[in-house]
């Protein structure tokens, strides 16, 4: 036979189970909007890489533009000679500016188109000195350069005489017979593009002479600052507003939801009787819900807990009056002689059994309702039809007990429906009968009816008993009341009978309570109203 834990068990369970709750990781909801919140952040960032790539292509784009010019210029030197062709490279002008040096095979500046005054030219020029302050552009680069993983490119220099060996690029393509295109950066971290294109021919043989083009991107790099500082200018927004809203949903979600489980908590633990669980009077949202709930949930388990110790008090002091007769009998059954008195002994013995047996009956019912109720399934319900079966089978055996004969009252079929359990309404009509035929005099008349009054269905029991004082209508709906005069059944009712029917009608939404005769006579109506179909 399995043993059922106790309540101290479940209590040592539960102090096992874990102590304070933890919100750590990403079990933390906190973190988890952090997250979500992130989500933006980090498609901005996906954007600042967009942009660089986007800058790439623009720069790769003008580096074989400039590749194709200077190639253009050594097929042409290549066909004219270097020595012819030195003046026509002086003469040499760009829309952009573009510089264009020639180096003979000894590396020596033989050519440069800056040298002539008519020629267009580009300037070193910071070109965000409009609109946006050059510390901010240069710091902005540099942070966004290192965020993406930008490599930094080589400085430009600034010889005070030019020649081949100063650009590695020019270098390179006169040892090589290659062409080289070559990204330099200044001081204000303006890009500036260089290709060194070789001018080969069969007269010569490396190193080669060459020329070398140079061209600044201030528009490249104006619309990549733009773009980066429109990105960041809106990454610190999102930034600011996310971590605001994260902060805000940490605290009207997060918090009071960690003030809920710490006060579940303590009342799982059972340490304390007074635990408050916060009610949030002044949330309206989903989060007051849950609080109004668990602190309602935690009264009513507070209720339960209360009526169950009581239950088991009145348990205990019912049990205790008959046990104590039946001791007292089987006592002074020992020292009696007289068969008179010891048969009456016998009588009271016995009477104290079916008393304890009824009181046990009573209460084992009384102790599984509640579960029982919680698991009942409503269905409409004809109440004309389901009186009269009970009437029926509680006179099918001949006259009811104690000789009261019943009176029907009922409606058409049909036109008294409710929403109800047919079983447990059967169980709360046979208690009112029997508890009305035991308070009847012998022979009494035990009235049954039902009527629809407006959206509700009403059921009476009527008897010819004392009827209930004023002052009792409400405890004797109380587990174990008991008021009985001379001539009633003792024994018979364990005081368990009307509080069982009041938890079934109101389980089913309906009301019952006690009311005098309406014809002024002597004896007590017990009304149920249910609500109408």
């Amino acid at each position: 036979m399995n043993e059922q834990p106790s309540f101290r068990d479940a209590q040592l369970a539960a102090r096992r189970a874990g102590a304070t709750p933890r919100f750590t990781g990403l079990s933390s909801l906190v973190t988890r909007i952090l997250i979500v919140n992130l989500v933006a952040i980090l498609a901005l960032a996906g954007a600042l890489f967009y942009i660089e790539s986007f800058r790439s292509r623009l720069l790769e784009t003008r580096e074989q533009e400039l590749l194709r010019q200077g190639e253009i210029i050594a097929q042409f030197l290549s066909a004219q000679g270097v020595e012819k062709g030195r003046q026509d490279v002086t003469d040499i002008s760009s829309p952009r500016g573009t510089r264009i040096r020639l180096f003979d095979s000894a590396g020596a500046l033989v050519a440069d188109n800056w040298s002539n005054p008519a020629v267009t030219r580009f300037e070193l020029v910071d070109p965000t000195t409009e609109g946006f302050r050059r510390e901010s552009a240069i710091l902005i680069d540099r942070v966004i350069d290192f965020l993406t993983g930008q490599a930094e490119l080589p400085p430009l220099p600034e010889p005070l005489m030019d020649a081949r060996s100063v650009w590695s690029e020019a270098d390179i393509a006169a040892r090589t017979g290659n062409s080289v295109t070559q990204g330099r950066q200044t001081e204000d971290r303006l890009v500036v593009l260089q290709a060194a294109v070789p001018v080969r021919n069969s007269s010569m043989g490396p190193p080669w002479p060459v020329v070398m083009l140079t061209v600044d991107t201030p528009d490249v790099v104006d619309l990549v600052r733009r773009e980066r500082m429109t990105s960041f200018m809106v990454f610190l927004v999102v930034l600011a507003f996310s971590l605001a809203l994260s902060l805000y949903l940490a605290r009207t979600v997060a918090v009071p939801l960690r003030q809920l489980a710490l006060a579940a908590h303590r009342v799982r633990l059972g340490r304390q009787r007074d635990v408050v669980v916060p009610r949030l009077p002044h949330r309206r949202d989903e989060i007051g819900g849950l609080a109004r709930a668990l602190a309602d949930m935690t009264a009513a388990l507070r209720q339960r807990i209360d009526a169950t110790e009581a239950f088991a008090a009145d348990v205990a002091h019912e049990l205790k009056n008959p046990l104590a007769s039946l001791r007292s009998a089987v006592e002074t059954l020992g020292n009696v002689r007289d068969e008179g008195v010891r048969a009456q002994l016998f009588d009271m013995i016995e009477e104290d059994v079916r008393r304890i047996d009824r009181l046990i009956t009573d209460i084992s019912a009384a102790s599984r309702l509640d579960a029982e109720l919680s698991r009942t399934r409503l269905q409409p319900l004809d109440v004309a039809q389901l009186v009269e079966t009970i009437v029926t089978t509680q006179t099918a055996g001949g006259p009811s007990r104690r000789g009261a004969h019943m009176t029907l009252d009922l409606p058409a079929p049909g036109t008294a429906m409710v929403m109800a359990d047919g079983d447990r309404l059967a169980q709360v009509l046979n208690n009112l009968i029997d508890n009305a035929i035991s308070f009847s005099p012998e022979g009494g008349e035990i009235i049954v009816s039902a009527w629809r009054q407006g959206s509700a269905v009403n059921i009476a029991v009527t008897d010819e008993g004392p009827g209930v004082p004023q002052v009792a209508r409400q405890s004797i709906f109380e587990r174990f009341y008991s008021e009985r005069t001379d001539g009633q059944e003792y024994g018979r009712h364990s005081g368990l009978g009307l509080s069982i029917a009041k938890a079934i009608v109101e389980a089913m939404d309906g009301q019952i309570r006690v009311e005098d005769r309406p014809d002024g006579r002597s004896g007590a109506l017990f009304r149920v109203t249910l609500p109408a179909l």
